[in-house]
C-alpha cells in the first residue's frame, strides 16, 4: 500500500522552480558494530551468500543507473576494511569511503559535508539491508521528481499496541494506517540539510530517522511513501543473519543475457571448458553450444571416457588431458548426478553409497583438483543442484540432502576462493527432461517439464557472467515443450540431463 500526502498551501511556494538535481547519491550507512549479534567485527562486514553484507548493498547501488555516486559511511576503525572490499569488487560509483560519526545524526552530517554543496538527490541506506531491490532504488529516485522526501516502508502484519511504563495498552492504532519503515530514505539536498539545520537549535535533538527530522522541523513538507519489500530486512539480530542467507539462497538470481551471437563467440572463443557429465543432455547441449562459439570442450563421463567423478585419479586425468591439450582450463562444469528412489531404511549400502559419491563426493573432487587451473585463468566452477534442495523430498532423502550440499559448497567455495578470483555458481533448474528423471518417475507430460537445452543455455550464460556464489533459478517459460531425441539442431543434442 502507498501513503500519500496532500501538500498544504504552505508547504511549497506558490509555483516553485522545478527540481533540477545535477545527480543522485547513494549514501550507505555502514556505522554498525555487530554488537546485538555478538561479533567481533561490524555486522556489515559479516559474509553472507558469499559475499561480506556491504557488498552486496554496495552491487544494488552499482547496478543502479539511477545512481551517479556512492559515499560509505564506516565504522570507526574499518575503513580500510570497506576500502578494499570497494577495490576488490570493482565499484567504479564509490567516490568515498569515510569514518561515520557516533550517532546517526552525527553520521548523516558527515555525510552531507562529504556529498558537497549543490542540488543534488541523496538516498540513506543501511548497509546491512543487502536485500534492497533496483525497483526500490528506481521508485525513491523518480519521486524526488514530485517530492522533496520520500521514505520506504511496508505494511505492518501484525497489530500494533501501544503500551504504558506497566507495559498496559493504552491504545490499539488502526493497522492499516500503520506502516513499518525501511531504508532508502530519499531527499532533495537542500531539504534534508535545512532540516538538520534547524534541528542544530534544538538541545534536545537526537535522530534515529532521517525522515523524522523532516517531519519534526520542516512539518510543512509532505514525505511520500513508497512500497517497500518484505525481503529488505535489517540485519541486526542473529537471526536475521540466517534469513538473510536463505532469502539470498533462494532468490531467482538471474544471469545477464548476452544479447547477440557475437558476443558469445567473442567472451568463449579461445577458451577452455571441461564438463564432467558431458555425453547426454545437459552436459551434452552445453558442450555444443560453448563449440559453436568458439571454446574447445572436453566432455567426460563413465559411459563416453570411462571417467568416474568420485575418483580423483580420474578427475587428475581428465583435466591433465584438457590442459595439456589447450595450456588452459577457463570453466570446470559438474552436470554428473543420479537419483535413486525408495525409502532410505529400505536402501542397501552400496546403493546410498553410490548416490553420496557420485553426487556430494565427486564435486568435492571435482572442485579440489579444478582450483589451481581455475587459479591461472580466473575462471569459473559450475554445479548443479535441484529444487528438492529447499526441502528434503520422500522417497529421495539422499538426492535432495546432497544437493542442498551442493548449495552450500557453492557459497561456501565462493567465498574461500574469492581470493584467487575464482567465480563458484550453481544452477538450480526445475523439474527437466532427462533420462535420469524418466527413469525414476516413468513418462510425465510434456508441458510439465523444462528443455535440457534451455538449462544449458541459462548455464552458459552463468559461466560469462560476472556472477559468483550464487544459486541461478532456470524456470520453464510457459508454453515451453522440452525438445526430444532425435529433433536436434546444429551443434545441439536435445537428448536430456547425464545422470553422470
Amino acid at each position: 500500500m502507498t501513503q500519500d500526502h496532500t501538500t498544504g498551501s504552505d508547504a511549497t511556494p506558490d509555483t516553485p522552480a522545478p527540481w533540477r538535481p545535477s545527480r543522485t547519491v547513494a549514501v550507505v550507512l555502514a556505522g554498525g558494530t555487530g554488537t546485538r549479534l555478538g561479533l567481533g567485527i561490524p555486522k556489515q562486514l559479516l559474509k553472507i551468500a558469499g559475499k561480506p553484507i556491504i557488498e552486496h548493498t554496495l552491487a544494488v547501488f552499482e547496478a543502479a543507473p539511477e545512481i551517479d555516486e556512492i559515499v560509505v559511511l564506516m565504522a570507526t576503525g574499518h575503513v580500510a576494511d570497506a576500502q578494499q572490499i570497494v577495490d576488490k569488487a570493482g565499484f567504479r560509483k564509490v567516490t568515498k569511503v569515510i569514518e561515520g560519526g557516533d550517532t546517526r545524526n552525527a553520521t548523516t552530517r558527515i555525510a552531507l559535508d562529504a556529498v558537497g554543496e549543490g542540488d543534488c538527490n541523496i538516498l540513506f541506506h543501511d548497509a546491512v539491508r543487502p536485500l534492497v531491490s533496483g525497483r526500490i532504488v528506481r521508485e525513491c529516485v523518480n519521486a524526488l521528481w514530485t517530492y522533496a522526501a520520500v521514505d520506504v516502508a511496508i505494511p505492518s502484519a501484525d497489530t500494533i499496541v501501544q503500551v504504558d511504563e506497566d507495559d498496559c495498552i493504552t491504545d490499539i492504532p488502526v493497522r492499516s494506517s500503520l506502516r513499518r519503515g525501511q531504508t532508502p530514505q530519499a531527499f532533495r539536498s537542500g531539504t534534508i540539510r535545512e532540516a538538520y539545520r534547524r534541528a542544530e537549535n534544538d538541545p534536545h535533538f537526537a535522530a534515529t530517522d532521517d525522515c523524522g527530522v523532516v517531519l519534526r522541523y520542516l512539518p510543512g513538507t509532505p514525505i511520500k511513501v513508497i512500497d517497500g519489500s518484505d525481503e529488505n530486512i535489517k540485519v541486526t539480530h542473529p537471526v536475521d543473519v540466517h534469513l538473510a542467507d536463505k532469502l539470498f539462497q533462494l532468490a531467482a538470481a538471474q544471469a545477464p543475457r548476452v544479447t547477440d551471437e557475437r558476443s558469445y563467440t567473442e567472451e568463449l572463443t579461445g577458451r577452455t571448458i571441461v564438463v564432467f557429465g558431458g555425453s547426454y543432455g545437459i552436459g551434452h547441449d552445453l558442450a555444443g553450444l560453448a563449440r559453436r562459439y568458439g571454446a574447445q570442450v572436453f566432455p567426460f563421463s563413465r559411459s563416453s571416457t570411462g571417467t568416474h567423478v568420485e575418483r580423483a585419479e580420474d578427475v587428475e586425468a581428465a583435466l591433465k588431458t584438457a590442459f595439456e591439450a589447450t595450456g588452459r582450463i577457463d570453466h570446470v562444469v559438474v552436470t554428473a548426478g543420479i537419483l535413486e528412489k525408495g525409502p532410505l531404511s529400505e536402501m542397501d549400502q552400496e546403493t546410498m553409497d553410490r548416490v553420496l559419491q557420485v553426487n556430494f563426493v565427486g564435486p568435492v573432487i571435482v572442485a579440489r583438483q579444478s582450483l589451481p587451473y581455475l587459479q591461472q585463468t580466473k575462471g569459473q566452477l559450475l554445479l548443479y543442484t535441484s529444487s528438492s534442495y529447499t526441502r528434503g523430498r520422500a522417497d529421495y532423502a539422499l538426492y535432495s540432502s546432497t544437493k542442498a550440499a551442493l548449495v552450500n559448497l557453492t557459497q561456501a567455495l565462493s567465498d574461500e576462493w574469492a581470493e584467487f578470483g575464482v567465480r563458484v555458481n550453481c544452477v538450480n533448474p526445475e523439474r527437466t527432461a532427462t533420462p535420469m528423471r524418466t527413469k525414476a518417475f516413468g513418462e510425465e507430460p510434456e508441458h510439465t517439464l523444462l528443455a535440457a537445452e534451455t538449462v544449458a543455455q541459462a548455464s552458459l550464460d552463468v559461466l560469462i557472467s560476472d556472477l559468483t556464489g550464487q544459486v541461478i533459478d532456470v524456470r520453464r517459460a510457459p508454453g515451453e515443450v522440452p525438445a526430444q531425441p532425435g529433433s536436434a539442431r546444429v551443434e545441439r543434442d536435445a537428448s536430456p540431463a547425464d545422470a553422470g
